[in-house]
């Protein structure tokens, strides 16, 4: 491996573009020797970015030794990264869409199109919405986040939920908001709400405040996009959003921080904030998120009584042996964001992991993981943020590496090829 600490932009992105760079590195000089021995059931909940890589390479890595059944809600994989091109229009939903067919055929994975209603962690078995329990040597949950309506009482109940949108988790709330902005008359307002940190995919938001806002200035020039923001500053890539919202939508993008959502006017498509009220013609609400509840309801520890508390070497609950979680449902290490990108590294932790506890061997010690995150201000036009994380003994969690990562020097048009290239290249990492 090289030596991070010597990485300069231009050799992070290189490594960074290709997904399974840092992950296989540190997969299988960890597996090393203990692959063939490794043997047992491992249930994974969840197949998102870390639940379809962590079953994919737990097949991988040891040699088919270790059966794998994901448990997934969903038909296919739908991509929550890329998703905002299709809230603008840029993008279709099968764009963004993935079977796990690869997962079934090239890889031996039993996949289940259901969902576990419970966890017996005593007994070692799931329970399934449609009947019937799995029993398990090891657990793997990846259950993203859920989102905590009762911070925003007016959209707790499924009626409100079909009227305002948060389109965060990506799906048939992507397409209807796209059908909302479609409908939206040419002069109107779209107000975005965005909770405090953490939560997932950190630059997001301001990512589709500005791809709608570059739909507007085409297709409805009179219209605005207002940024209602909890947090006091932008969060993620702030100098680079601030400059493309100055430079390309003067005019029609409006940026209010420390502006916290209280509740909503449903009927009236209203934020009621802290201190202000806001009317829009579109009002996208992304709530408030902490753990996914089956994580919740399998009795793990959490942090703040939101994200599950685990040990980094293992990704293995603090409270419960046997269960590890993976991607947005954990609590954060300093500076790690909750993207796609860094669930498929914990997954690849993972996955190592479990192969050496399995054959009776320790982790690996220093597990190094690395993510990218890109966000289009335009359609054509992306900027960054990337970061490498070690594991450090003595503070017992990932640390970034001085030096290594960054943010994009300017807003350009190559980093659109190589953002769109990002997400075939970690999409075919994860299920073919």
């Amino acid at each position: 491996m090289p030596n991070l600490n010597q990485f300069n932009r231009r050799d992070f992105i290189k490594a960074a573009g290709a997904a399974s760079v840092a992950g296989s590195t540190l997969g299988l000089s960890a597996c090393a020797g203990g692959a063939s021995k490794a043997r047992g059931h491992v249930v994974v909940v969840g197949g998102g970015y870390g639940g379809a890589t962590v079953a994919k390479y737990l097949r991988m890595w040891s040699d088919r030794g270790i059966d794998v059944t994901l448990v997934e809600r969903n038909a296919n994989f739908v991509s929550c990264p890329i998703s905002n091109l299709v809230v603008a229009g840029y993008k279709g939903l099968d764009d963004i869409t993935v079977s796990y067919e690869g997962l079934k055929t090239h890889w031996g994975v039993r996949v289940i199109k259901d969902e576990v209603t419970a966890v017996d962690t005593a007994k070692r078995t799931v329970t399934l919405a449609q009947g019937g329990t799995l029993s398990y040597d090891r657990l793997v949950l990846s259950p993203g986040v859920d989102f905590q309506w009762d911070q925003v009482p007016a959209l707790n109940n499924a009626d409100a939920q079909g009227k305002i949108l948060h389109a965060w988790k990506a799906g048939p709330q992507t397409v209807a908001l796209r059908k909302q902005l479609e409908s939206m008359k040419d002069g109107g307002v779209f107000a975005i709400s965005i909770p405090k940190a953490p939560y997932r995919c950190p630059p997001g938001p301001y990512e589709r405040a500005s791809v709608v806002a570059a739909y507007l200035k085409a297709k409805k020039p009179k219209s605005k996009v207002l940024i209602l923001d909890a947090n006091e500053e932008v969060i993620s890539k702030k100098a680079l959003f601030m400059k493309a919202w100055d430079d390309l939508y003067k005019g029609i993008v409006e940026y209010r921080p420390n502006s916290q959502l209280t509740d909503v006017d449903v009927a009236g498509k209203t934020a009621l904030l802290e201190f202000d009220k806001v009317k829009a013609d579109v009002l996208n609400v992304i709530p408030p998120q902490r753990t996914g509840e089956i994580a919740a309801k399998a009795g793990l520890k959490l942090i703040n009584n939101r994200w599950v508390d685990i040990n980094w070497l293992t990704m293995e609950s603090t409270s419960t042996p046997g269960v590890h979680v993976l991607g947005d449902a954990i609590f954060p290490a300093p500076t790690m964001p909750k993207s796609g990108h860094m669930a498929n590294q914990h997954a690849k932790v993972a996955a190592a992991a479990i192969i050496n506890l399995q054959s009776g061997q320790e982790p690996n010690p220093e597990p190094v993981v690395m993510n990218t995150c890109y966000s289009f201000v335009a359609e054509k036009s992306v900027i960054h943020v990337a970061s490498v994380h070690r594991y450090d003994a003595e503070k017992k969690q990932p640390m970034p590496v001085a030096g290594a990562g960054g943010v994009s020097a300017a807003r350009n048009e190559l980093e659109a090829k190589i953002a769109l290239g990002w997400a075939k290249n970690i999409w075919a990492d994860m299920l073919t």
